[in-house]
């Protein structure tokens, strides 16, 4: 494994949703700072094309397709990166599902099941898989993606909103058991994005208003560095270039 110079030379980083969106960017990001980045997201094509923007900055990935509502995948994937890479110091975990804007007596059980495994029982597994080897890092840094209907319910957003609901809480969960480890966990919340998932949410919003995943991907990037000090807190990307209040952030990635 090559180390680009930079704060995080030497290290790996492990990015779900990797394929399109946020996920590539920091991705991105991450490997402009030095890090391996291992891809993951469900569509080759995808990875392939982030593996080529990273190779663009100077950096190396290592592409793992896998879908994250299957489980015995993802419980792999932290004595694989060991077998492999001997550590993990960065988790990035950034896909998410939508599902559909529905009353919640109308949601389907497949569109139930696909946000739930992806936007949290997944952020378990990752947690469950990473744990050991985060802990063992000089710096290990995990992020988790969210969004403002987390903490502020709204007609039609309930099974995207409850599943954040539950990624935050477990993430924060974790980070509290982390606290006195140099291990830092973080929830970063990049509000109204251009992508895929905005358009399907938003499908007559002009998206060239909105900003652009690589322009956001640096403030997430940062909560990943070895000089990152705060553990257990929410980031709002929205907040910090006032461009709303908090708790009114629209779905991001």
């Amino acid at each position: 494994m090559a180390a680009k110079p930079g704060p995080l030379a030497g290290s790996v980083a492990l990015v779900t949703g990797a394929s399109r969106g946020l996920g590539a960017a920091v991705a991105v990001e991450l490997a402009r700072h030095g890090a391996h980045v291992v891809l993951t997201a469900r569509t080759q094509g995808g990875l392939e094309e982030t593996d080529d923007a990273v190779r663009a900055v100077g950096g190396a990935a290592t592409l793992l397709p896998l879908d994250l509502a299957e489980a015995d995948t993802i419980d792999a994937i932290g004595p694989s990166l060991f077998e492999r890479f001997g550590r993990l110091d960065v988790l990035v975990h950034a896909a998410g599902s939508l599902g559909r804007l529905t009353p919640v007596p109308h949601i389907l059980p497949r569109e139930w099941n696909d946000a739930v495994a992806v936007n949290f029982a997944a952020a378990w597994r990752l947690i469950r898989t990473s744990d050991r080897l985060l802990r063992a890092a000089p710096a290990g840094r995990a992020v988790f993606v969210t969004a403002g209907r987390a903490r502020a319910p709204k007609a039609y957003w309930g099974l995207y909103g409850a599943t954040k609901a539950g990624l935050e809480h477990l993430a924060l969960s974790w980070a509290d058991e982390a606290a006195e480890t140099a291990l830092r966990v973080n929830l970063f919340d990049p509000g109204p994005m251009a992508t895929r998932l905005r358009r399907d949410a938003y499908p007559g919003e002009l998206q060239d208003r909105l900003p652009r995943p690589d322009g956001v991907a640096p403030a997430l990037a940062s909560l990943c560095l070895p000089g990152e000090t705060r553990t257990g807190v929410l980031v709002a990307q929205a907040e910090a270039a006032g461009a709303m209040p908090a708790g009114a952030a629209a779905p991001a990635a």
